[in-house]
């Protein structure tokens, strides 16, 4: 690994992207890190209970040591300095084995810490990782007879399980930071294909115009010595062009800033592929009415939008006609799933004197059914 972040050996490369990128989850990693330190905290309670004198002292020293090295771990993970964040772990996993002698079966607290950043960094085969870590302290305890002490079952317990969540955050990061890449894309692929739109527009638009009004101007100005009254209805035309022209050109700018169905598609098929959910979209929108398809086109954001945020589903399928919009998903169904944006959904949707239909499937699922009248109100 190298100090940047970037990647390193083979199963041992987190497959992470840097705070940096997207200012979310360093001050979250600050709070996991910070709350590791209860461990560390009870491993020094146990110390007084196990040994006393010099013997105590030395295991002060080494538990402090590794609050100490959980501290700069931490930081090291919210700057992903990753050389440094290895070379802490090693030295906490040392000071965990040379705590052994001093607190016993509660040493297994700081192997909690040490396995902990382990999973939060997603290593290759974490899981038989945190599994033999536990059953290590469930056993080992109970291995070595002078301790007298039986099965570490609540520290084994305490590690399998803080290693579990803070695996599931590290998992639930990664998931968030895609996200907010698949969002990023997609808004600089629709950026980019509404500017290659527009100039198209333009060019189709004014091309014809211009070249329009460029011969009628040579004509007008061929004709004014000798035929006045013509150039004068030259001149008349190439004014007419040029205002045509420009309701075009804003009509071509209007239609840059519109929601449309096609392109809320386009959205949609990005953002559930980057979310892990099966897409079954239209391929085409000519079945929609024209006048309809900028509100179907919110209501396929919307849709797609809670799917995402609430369903948990694996599969979601889109169908269109002239004058609908339905959208399924196989995901929990209930009220959390119909999202806080349908409210404003369906006054949209009234005003254009539509229907809106929501509600769970049997056994399993959410349905969103937006119906339009057949033509313009």
């Amino acid at each position: 690994m190298s100090g940047s972040g970037t990647s390193g050996p083979t199963g041992t490369t987190p497959d992470r992207v840097t705070d940096s990128a997207h200012g979310g989850p360093g001050p979250r990693r600050l709070l996991l890190g910070a709350g590791m330190l209860v461990y560390p905290a009870v491993a020094a309670v146990a110390v007084g209970t196990t040994v006393h004198g010099r013997a105590a002292t030395a295991g002060y020293a080494v538990v402090g040591a590794f609050t100490l090295c959980t501290v700069l771990a931490a930081v090291a993970l919210h700057r992903d300095a990753y050389r440094g964040l290895t070379a802490m772990l090693a030295a906490m996993t040392a000071l965990f084995l040379a705590a052994l002698p001093f607190t016993h079966e509660n040493a297994f607290y700081l192997a909690t810490v040490v396995v902990s950043f382990v999973a939060v960094l997603r290593v290759r085969h974490v899981g038989p990782v945190i599994v033999g870590a536990a059953l290590t302290a469930l056993l080992l305890p109970w291995a070595v007879r002078p301790w007298h002490t039986g099965p570490a079952g609540f520290q084994a317990l305490a590690l399998l399980f803080t290693a579990l969540t803070c695996g599931g955050f590290a998992e639930l990061d990664a998931t968030n930071t895609a996200l907010v890449d698949a969002h990023a894309e997609v808004e600089r692929l629709a950026s980019e294909a509404e500017r290659n739109r527009i100039a198209r527009d333009l060019h189709d638009l004014l091309g014809h115009s211009l070249t329009a009004i460029t011969v009628k101007a040579r004509l007008a100005q061929r004709l004014a010595p000798k035929d006045l009254p013509g150039a004068v209805a030259e001149m008349e035309a190439v004014e007419t062009l040029s205002r045509q022209a420009l309701t075009d050109v804003r009509a071509a700018v209007t239609g840059y800033r519109e929601v449309t169905v096609a392109g809320e598609l386009a959205r949609a098929r990005e953002l559930l592929r980057a979310a892990g959910i099966v897409a079954d979209l239209p391929t085409a929108t000519d079945a929609v009415a024209p006048a309809q398809r900028e509100l179907l086109g919110w209501v396929v954001r919307e849709g797609i939008t809670n799917v995402v945020r609430h369903a948990r589903a694996t599969r979601c399928t889109v169908t269109l006609t002239a004058t609908s919009a339905e959208i399924r998903d196989d995901g929990r169904g209930g009220e959390g799933t119909a999202g806080g944006g349908l409210t404003g959904l369906r006054e949209r949707v009234a005003a254009a004197g539509g229907t809106v239909e929501a509600g769970p499937l049997t056994p399993r699922g959410w349905r969103l059914l937006v119906t339009l009248p057949e033509g313009p109100r």
